[in-house]
C-alpha cells in the first residue's frame, strides 16, 4: 500500500483515503475480486484507478458512458496519466492507433463500451496484453430491475471465464438488495469482497411540493436559491423537456434541452457546454446524467415524478458532488402518478416485471407523501438504518401539518362507489363539489347523496386527498378504462369506521422564505473571482470543463489558505506533484497579488474577521449586530477571538473608558483563585452594570497579557 499511498498524495493530491477505499485498494492488489457501493462524490474512480497504476498492465473500465469517455481521458492527461477509450464515436484509424498503444504497453487505463468489449476482436486484442484489472463501473446496469438496465452487462461475466486471474471490480452508487443480489449473480462475483458505504449524502437538501403551478414553484425556488448556479431539471417526456428549456430561456436563464429525440451532435453540443460553462442548466429527460462528473451542480429539480426510489437518489446524487450544499427539489401530481402507472401497464415486459416495478412505484409514492423524516426513508430503502431524523430535509425543517381525513376520505370513497368505479379524479370532485354541468346531470348523479357533500374542501385539497389515498394503497386508478378511480380491499376498514385516517395538509406556499446560502465573504471574492478566471482561461486554451483543471472546493482552499509558496500550495487537497508542475506558478502568483485586507487575520474565522472590520469602521457592537442579524453576544464573542489574537485593543472597540477597564481587571484579579463561576461572581460584584460579553473581552485581554 506504500505504493497507492505515494500516488494517492503526489499524483491525485488527496493526503488521505475516504471512506473504504484503502480496502477496497488493498483487496484488488491481492488479487480479489470487489464489490462496491458507494454515493455520488465518494470517490469510486480512486478504487480502480490506483490499484490499475500499481498492478503490472492496463487496467480495463467497461462503462456505458460514451459521451464522457474523453473528458474521463482528459481529466488523466491532466495528471500524467495515459488513458484512452474505445467506442464508437472513434474513426478506424484513431481505433488502429489505440490498440496499437495497448500493444506497446503505452496505456495505463482504458476506457471500453461494454457492447465493444464483448466483440471477438476486442476479446482477442487483451488477450495479447497484460491487463492489471477489470473495472466495472455502474454496475446496476445489469438489473432489469434497475432504473439503468443494459443488455450487454448481462454479458459481462464473460470477463471472468477469459481472464480468470485479473481482478475484477464492479461499482455503482445506487443498489437496493435486490439489485445487489442481480449484480453478484449476473456477473458471477459469488466470491467477491463486498463494499457497502453509508448511502447518506448529507449536503443534499431533500424536498418535494405539490404539483399545482409545478413551474412558478420551480423559478421561485431558483431565483430563490440558484439565481447563478448550475442544475438539472428532469421531466418525464420529451415535449415536456423542450417547453421548459423554452420556458427558462424566456426567463433569461441558459437552459439547454436534452433527450434521445436529438441529433447526436445537438445532445452532444448541449452537454458539452453544461460541463464547460458556469450557471447553464439542462432540461432533460433520464437519458442525460449518469456518470456526469460536474461537481458544481448545485441542483437537482424533477418536474415529473421518478419511476423508483433508486433513481431518484441516482438523480438527485448528481447534485453537490463537491460534498457542498445542494438541493434535491421535486413537484409532483396525481398525473405523474397515473401517467407511470399506464406506462408499465402497457409496456411489453412480462407479468412479475410489472408486478416489481409497480412495488417500487408505490415506494416512491410513499416518500412523497411522507410526513416525517424523507432521509430516513431514503436510506431505509437501501437496507441503511439511521438512528434520528436528519434535521436536513423539507419535513424536518418545517413538519407537515397534518388532519383527521377520515370523514373526509369515507365521503370520496363513497362517492367513487356510488358512481360506479367508473370515473376519474377530476369527474368525483365535480360530484363532491356539487359542480353544476351537464354530464353529471346526464348520469343522474346529481341525485346522488354525496353530491355537493364535499364543498367545505377546495379541489386542489380533494385532489391532494385522492393522491395520498392512491399512494397509500386505498384506490387503484384503472388504466384500461380511461383512469377510472376503483376502491381497494384495504379501503374496506376505512369505510366502515372501523379505521381513522389523517392526511398530509396541503399548504398554501408563501412568494418568499429566507435563503441559508452559505457566502464567500467579501474580501476573498475578488481573489476567488480571478482565480476561477484563470482557470477558466487554462481550460479554454486545453479544450477541457473547468473542473478537470481545479474543482472549485480547490480553489475555496487556495482563497481562504492564501498559499504563499508551492509547498503550502500542495498541502490543499486536490493539488497533486503534476499539477503543481503545471499551474502552481500562474496561481500563487494570482494569490500574491491579492492581499488580505488590513486588520483581516488568517488565523480567524471569516465570520469573525467580518465583525471586526465592521468594528474597525466605526460601528459599535450592537450596530454590527443589527447589520449582520446577529445577537450581540456573538459580535462580543468575535471582539474577544480578535483580542486573543491581538487584532483588536479593547479600549478602541469596547464602549468603557480605561478607568472602567482596570475596576474590571482588577475585579477578575480579585476573583483569581476561584476555578467555576468566576464570569457570574464578576458581573454580580460589579452590580450587573456591564454586559457579560464586555466582561469576556476583558479577561481576553489580561488572558493576552499574562501570556506576554
Amino acid at each position: 500500500m506504500q505504493r497507492a499511498q505515494h500516488l494517492l498524495e503526489t499524483t491525485f493530491g488527496y493526503q488521505s483515503f475516504r471512506l473504504n477505499q484503502q480496502q477496497i485498494i488493498e483487496a484488488l492488489l491481492a488479487g480479489q475480486d470487489v464489490l462496491t457501493l458507494m454515493p455520488t462524490g465518494g470517490g469510486k474512480s480512486l478504487c480502480y484507478q490506483i490499484p490499475a497504476l500499481v498492478r503490472e498492465g492496463t487496467g480495463v473500465v467497461v462503462s456505458p458512458l460514451i459521451a464522457l469517455m474523453q473528458d474521463q481521458v482528459d481529466a488523466l492527461a491532466q495528471l500524467d496519466i495515459k488513458a484512452a477509450f474505445l467506442n464508437s464515436t472513434l474513426s478506424f484509424q484513431e481505433v488502429r492507433q489505440i490498440e496499437q498503444q495497448l500493444l506497446n504497453g503505452d496505456i495505463d487505463i482504458l476506457y471500453v463500451a461494454p457492447e465493444r468489449i464483448m466483440l471477438p476482436q476486442c476479446l482477442n486484442l487483451l488477450k495479447q496484453i497484460k491487463i492489471s484489472l477489470f473495472a466495472i463501473d455502474e454496475a446496476h446496469c445489469v438489473s432489469q430491475w434497475g432504473h439503468d438496465f443494459r443488455p450487454d452487462y448481462q454479458q459481462l461475466s464473460i470477463l471472468h471465464e477469459q481472464f480468470p486471474s485479473v481482478p475484477r471490480i464492479a461499482l455503482t452508487a445506487t443498489a437496493d438488495q435486490r439489485t445487489r443480489k442481480e449484480i453478484i449473480s449476473q456477473l458471477n462475483l459469488h466470491q467477491a469482497v463486498t463494499f457497502v458505504n453509508s448511502f447518506d449524502r448529507p449536503n443534499i437538501l431533500y424536498s418535494i411540493n405539490d404539483g399545482q403551478n409545478s413551474r412558478e414553484k420551480l423559478w421561485r425556488f431558483i431565483e430563490q436559491k440558484h439565481a447563478r448556479n448550475a442544475g438539472i431539471v428532469y421531466c418525464l417526456s420529451r415535449k415536456k423537456v423542450e417547453a421548459v428549456a423554452e420556458w427558462l430561456q424566456k426567463k433569461g436563464r441558459i437552459a439547454l434541452p436534452y433527450h434521445a429525440g436529438l441529433k447526436a451532435e445537438l445532445r452532444q453540443s448541449h452537454q458539452q457546454r453544461f460541463l464547460r460553462e458556469s450557471g447553464v442548466i439542462i432540461v432533460a429527460t433520464i437519458a442525460f446524467g449518469m456518470g456526469i462528473d460536474k461537481p458544481d451542480v448545485r441542483f437537482v429539480a424533477h418536474l415529473s415524478l421518478p419511476k423508483s426510489i433508486e433513481a431518484y437518489y441516482q438523480e438527485t446524487g448528481r447534485a453537490g458532488r463537491d460534498g457542498e450544499p445542494a438541493d434535491a427539489w421535486m413537484a409532483y401530481g396525481l398525473q405523474d402518478v397515473i401517467t407511470l402507472r399506464q406506462m408499465m401497464q402497457q409496456s411489453d415486459a412480462d407479468e412479475n416485471y410489472k408486478i416489481i416495478s409497480q412495488q417500487k412505484l408505490d415506494a416512491m409514492l410513499g416518500l412523497c407523501e411522507l410526513i416525517s423524516c424523507r432521509r430516513q426513508v431514503i436510506l431505509a430503502y437501501f437496507d441503511e438504518a439511521s438512528g434520528q431524523a436528519c434535521g436536513h430535509c423539507d419535513n424536518c425543517i418545517k413538519p407537515p401539518e397534518t388532519w383527521d381525513a377520515t370523514v373526509e376520505a369515507q365521503k370520496a370513497l363513497s362517492c367513487i362507489y356510488r358512481t360506479g368505479q367508473r370515473f376519474g379524479v377530476a369527474y368525483v370532485t365535480d360530484v363532491l363539489c356539487g359542480k353544476e354541468d351537464s354530464r353529471i346531470s346526464n348520469n343522474g348523479h346529481h341525485q346522488l347523496s354525496t353530491f355537493g357533500l364535499g364543498r367545505e374542501l377546495s379541489v386542489a385539497q380533494w385532489r391532494s386527498l385522492f393522491r395520498q389515498l392512491i399512494a397509500q394503497g386505498l384506490l387503484v386508478v384503472d388504466h384500461d378504462n380511461f383512469g377510472a378511480l376503483k376502491l381497494c380491499e384495504k379501503s374496506r376498514p376505512l369505510l366502515k369506521g372501523a379505521e381513522t385516517l389523517y392526511a398530509r395538509k396541503l399548504i398554501k406556499q408563501s412568494a418568499s422564505q429566507k435563503v441559508d446560502k452559505k457566502q464567500m465573504v467579501s474580501w476573498n471574492q475578488p481573489l476567488l473571482d480571478s482565480l476561477k478566471k484563470l482557470r477558466r482561461e487554462l481550460a479554454d486554451t486545453q479544450g477541457v470543463p473547468p473542473y478537470v483543471i481545479f474543482h472549485d472546493s480547490t480553489l475555496i482552499q487556495m482563497v481562504e489558505l492564501r498559499p504563499a509558496n508551492p509547498q503550502q500550495l500542495q498541502k490543499i487537497s486536490g493539488v497533486g506533484e503534476k499539477k503543481l508542475a503545471h499551474y502552481g506558478e500562474e496561481f500563487l502568483a494570482i494569490i500574491n497579488a491579492h492581499p488580505l485586507p488590513e486588520g483581516i487575520s488568517q488565523r480567524l474565522s471569516g465570520t469573525v474577521n467580518e465583525s471586526l472590520l465592521l468594528l474597525s469602521e466605526d460601528n459599535t457592537v450592537s450596530q454590527v449586530a443589527s447589520l449582520r442579524n446577529l445577537k450581540e453576544t456573538t459580535i462580543y464573542s468575535h471582539l474577544a477571538e480578535g483580542i486573543s489574537a491581538g487584532m483588536v485593543d479593547p479600549l478602541v472597540a469596547l464602549s468603557i473608558d480605561e478607568k472602567e477597564y482596570r475596576l474590571i481587571a482588577q475585579t477578575f484579579s480579585a476573583f483569581s483563585g476561584e476555578s467555576t463561576g468566576r464570569l457570574k461572581q464578576v458581573f454580580e460584584a460589579l452590580d450587573e452594570k456591564y454586559h457579560y460579553g464586555i466582561l469576556r473581552c476583558v479577561a481576553a485581554t489580561e488572558a493576552k497579557c499574562d501570556e506576554i
